[in-house]
């Protein structure tokens, strides 16, 4: 689900600043790698989630006109 990838991209992003943060302080280049790698796993995973309730808001709206007879898909013939 959408909410998930947000929660996961949330923590991974987190996660990945703690560790590159760390890994600045301690002069570790390793560490900030595989931070910026974790945060940017993260930022990408919120994105997906945001692009997954977007594409359910528009099914959603589709399937409401559709249901109410206002498709936009609908094409009035004439006699």
């Amino acid at each position: 689900m959408a909410v998930e990838n947000q929660v996961k991209g949330t923590i991974d992003d987190a996660a990945g600043r703690a560790k590159r943060q760390v890994g600045e302080w301690t002069g570790d280049t390793n560490a900030q790698v595989e931070g910026s790698l974790q945060q940017a796993k993260g930022k990408a995973e919120k994105a997906l989630g945001h692009v997954k309730d977007a594409a359910k808001s528009i099914q959603n709206k589709v399937q409401r006109e559709n249901d109410n007879g206002n498709s936009v898909h609908s094409v009035t013939r004439r006699p």
